[in-house]
């Protein structure tokens, strides 16, 4: 399981990379980890935005 710091910086990189337009699949935490659902958790989000915003 993560620290809290290391669950926060993975929040972070997956908004980030949701925000870039990155696919999903360069989430760097394996299928398993606590640490990839909080990558997504940052990523869905940022990722459902961007969408948003190429509708428009």
């Amino acid at each position: 399981m993560g620290t809290r710091e290391e669950i926060t910086r993975a929040v972070t990189a997956g908004r980030e990379a949701g925000e870039r337009g990155d696919p999903v699949t360069v989430c760097p935490h394996g299928r398993t980890s606590i640490l990839r659902t909080a990558w997504i958790k940052g990523y869905a989000p940022a990722a459902r935005a961007r969408e948003g915003e190429r509708a428009r």
